[in-house]
């Protein structure tokens, strides 16, 4: 699914000098290359506040740390994602309300959204699902309509862009109160272990939030905040310092990926290919077709035979697993896009090293399928 082999190779120079060099000063943790990823991330995703943190998930509990919310507030949340998103607020003592998806885009529906706001709502975490930005604009201005928050879960869209009714463009993550992101290996930009960030505009969460992914501290042993240890190492910096040079082309590659996919999918009829909305750059985390469900697993299996990796995001709404419909509110028959949706979609081999020869591949063995099924 992911060749991040042949892109260590590639980069392998780069990325063994900046290893070294952590090895060679021993400032394994808060080192400064931790300070020049945060630097660089600042710059380009032109936002003024970047905390790292251990990992993504950690960086939404940050968040809705930050926000200093009460045992029993509401977060909306999509209920057609990774368990991060419904699993902090959860641990928080919050009340996850998970809502429906667009059917097209994957992502978190407005009209869902406006349907499940209380008094008792105090957040709401769209998630840029597979690479393509939640519609933020009518999201952003419900949200300050309602005195409500907006933390942006851009860990599958980082270096997308969404385009305002005006004109203007701002990068997934830098338009709701804080942005967080995941470096998981396989992520557009994604480090040799665990790691996540977050960012804000907003100086004072922005403040909270670094001493809160350090123990509460902002100077050695004062705690201002109650915290939690939530460090990026210097060794995970020092490789998304190389690789944060190489993100735009990345994620070029992998559109040029998803372009060569598409023209020889997009005329067959079982399978519809991912929607590309007009306000929203998509630079394709994933690159997930629909079809029906008899299709999807038959196909899955097909492909799985003939050396082709597949996989389904996401098979179970988090509104179906027994823990979170016990903690969560959602009403099942406003679901329905998110459970056909986890009967239908089918994500094919995306990364940065895809070749014309493998796409070819995998296209003439989904067609074959098509052929005989």
């Amino acid at each position: 699914m992911v060749d991040l082999y042949t892109q260590h190779y590639r980069l392998q120079p780069k990325l063994n000098e900046a290893i070294n060099e952590v090895l060679e000063t021993t400032s394994f943790i808060k080192g400064p290359q931790v300070s020049r990823f945060e630097d660089a991330l600042s710059e380009y995703l032109t936002i003024k506040n970047v905390t790292s943190c251990g990992n993504g998930t950690d960086a939404l509990m940050l968040a809705l740390m930050a926000l200093e919310l009460s045992p029993g507030d509401e977060v909306i949340t999509t209920d057609f994602t990774f368990v991060s998103s419904a699993e902090v607020i959860a641990v928080l003592g919050l009340t996850p309300v998970l809502v429906d998806v667009d059917f097209n885009t994957f992502n978190i529906s407005v009209e869902a959204i406006e349907k499940s706001i209380t008094p008792k709502t105090k957040a709401i975490i769209p998630v840029h699902l597979f690479g393509q930005c939640a519609d933020m604009e009518p999201i952003m201005a419900l949200a300050k309509s309602k005195g409500i928050y907006v933390i942006e879960d851009v860990a599958q869209a980082l270096g997308a862009e969404y385009k305002f009714s005006d004109g203007t463009v701002k990068k997934a993550g830098t338009i709701g109160d804080i942005g967080c992101t995941s470096f998981f290996p396989s992520k557009n930009l994604g480090c040799a272990g665990d790691g996540g960030a977050l960012f804000t505009n907003n100086e004072i969460l922005g403040s909270k939030i670094k001493a809160m992914a350090n123990h509460g501290m902002n100077k050695q042993y004062v705690y201002d905040n109650i915290g939690i240890n939530s460090r990026l190492d210097s060794i995970q910096a020092a490789i998304l310092n190389v690789k944060i040079e190489q993100l735009d082309d990345f994620n070029l590659r992998r559109k040029k990926a998803a372009d060569l996919y598409r023209t020889q999918l997009e005329d067959i009829e079982e399978i519809k290919c991912p929607f590309e909305v007009a306000n929203s750059s998509h630079i394709y985390h994933q690159f997930t077709i629909t079809t029906t469900t008899e299709i999807r697993d038959n196909l899955a299996n097909y492909l799985n035979d003939k050396g082709i990796p597949t996989k389904v995001y996401y098979p179970i709404p988090l509104h179906k697993h027994d823990v979170y419909a016990r903690i969560s509110k959602f009403e099942t028959a406003l679901l329905t896009n998110s459970v056909s949706l986890s009967e239908r979609v089918l994500s094919l081999p995306m990364h940065t090293e895809l070749d014309i020869n493998q796409i070819d591949f995998i296209c003439n063995s989904i067609k074959e399928f098509i052929n005989i099924k």
